[in-house]
């Protein structure tokens, strides 16, 4: 996988191929029950799996994260059985991704603020019809040539979706999306509803990729509704427990952000002790150096530190869920903000040549950039951990 990194970072192209061996290892959908086709496995078993991947590609342990906590836990949790035995067996298996649609152009952490609409529909016979197109496999052909059957044809009372989304990762290859839309726009927080949506529903469109920093071989895209209709069944909970549902999947979804940043800083760590032996100056190793040893010193104790909080706060998720409190939110606030102080002394570590994108230090410091911004910035884990402290 290492060899293909770098490539892949400069075409901006999806690791499909290196996925779909993942998901033959149960990587997909490791939380996911035995009786729907997962492994079962605890949260710390994942956080390691997406620390190991993050150690040598952050973009493909963003795509992992968000398929298995954003999408898995809140469809394992909310959905009902039906909805279950539809999708959860293939995103366990990885024969399809998931994908998470709450942002918007004039909302990203005010997710109450969202203005995509939802209105319920009621259709008589076949008439809003068949879906216009099937439903992409896991990645298209153009990626590695995956394929699946359709995941099905709305049919019966529905609503109809209005809106766009924005900074949807795995959204060019998803085939199961949840999506964010407010069925009373009069009740502010509350008036929010999920829905379940596939690709080929008639009105969902894949727009413009975002062009990024860092993380380009995992893309981030738009995701256009227009008058995108969503059969009834296909409501992920109950009308008005949207923000509840989006809530829950960010609160785990933080510690596979924050498994993230560590296995990134850990690989900026490893490729920075491996350079300080090799790098020769005024006659003996750079590792020789106080200043170099240093700087190492300090990159091995933040990540400790990290990892200390990571691990904690996986343990509690899965051993005392009701403690679990803003633990998410101290483990993603300090291992997001540790990274970033990493990377910047690996590329010093390795002067001149880590400013070159032949370096994979160059990658790993633009990979590291967003991790103090999405699933939730480093000021609004202040406030989840603040209101804690003070009770609120």
């Amino acid at each position: 996988m290492r060899p293909s990194v770098k490539q892949r970072d400069r075409d901006e192209r999806f690791p499909a191929e290196e996925i779909k061996k993942l998901a033959e290892l149960g990587c997909c959908g490791m939380m996911i029950p035995e009786e729907w086709g997962g492994p079962g496995l605890d949260t710390l078993s994942y956080v390691l799996m997406l620390e190991e991947v993050a150690r040598v590609d952050a973009a493909m342990a963003t795509s992992l994260s968000v398929t298995n906590s954003a999408v898995q836990v809140p469809l394992t949790k909310f959905g009902t059985e039906e909805q279950k035995k539809k999708y959860l067996r293939r995103l366990a298996t990885g024969e399809i991704l998931g994908s998470f649609c709450l942002t918007e152009p004039a909302a990203g952490s005010d997710a109450a603020g969202i203005q995509a609409r939802a209105v319920a529909v009621q259709r008589v016979g076949s008439g809003l019809g068949a879906r216009t197109s099937p439903a992409p496999a896991f990645a298209p052909a153009a990626d590695a040539g995956w394929s699946g059957a359709p995941l099905g044809t709305p049919s019966g009372d529905a609503y109809r979706l209005n809106g766009t989304k924005t900074w949807v990762s795995n959204g060019h290859v998803a085939g199961l999306f949840i999506v964010f839309a407010k069925t009373d726009p009069d009740a502010g927080s509350k008036g929010i509803t999920a829905f379940l949506v596939e690709p080929g529903f008639p009105g969902f469109k894949v727009g413009r990729h975002e062009d990024k920093m860092g993380q380009r071989s995992t893309p981030a895209v738009e995701i256009l509704l227009n008058d995108c209709e969503v059969p009834r069944e296909n409501r992920l909970g109950e009308e008005g427990q949207g923000l509840k549902i989006a809530l829950s999947a960010l609160d785990g979804g933080r510690i596979g952000i924050a498994a993230q940043a560590l296995g990134l800083a850990q690989g900026a760590l490893d490729e920075s002790v491996k350079h300080a032996k090799a790098r020769r100056a005024f006659g003996k190793s750079i590792g020789e150096f106080q200043a170099i040893q240093w700087m190492l010193a300090d990159m091995q104790t933040e990540i400790e530190a990290a990892r200390g909080l990571v691990y904690h706060a996986a343990w509690l998720k899965d051993a005392h869920p009701g403690k679990l409190g803003a633990a998410s939110s101290k483990a993603k606030l300090y291992a997001s903000e540790m990274v970033n102080r990493v990377v910047a002394k690996a590329v010093q570590i390795h002067g001149s040549s880590g400013y070159s994108r032949e370096s994979d230090v160059e990658r790993m410091y633009r990979d590291a950039r967003v991790i103090t911004i999405y699933e939730g910035t480093s000021e609004i884990q202040r406030m989840i951990i603040a209101r804690e402290l003070l009770g609120k």
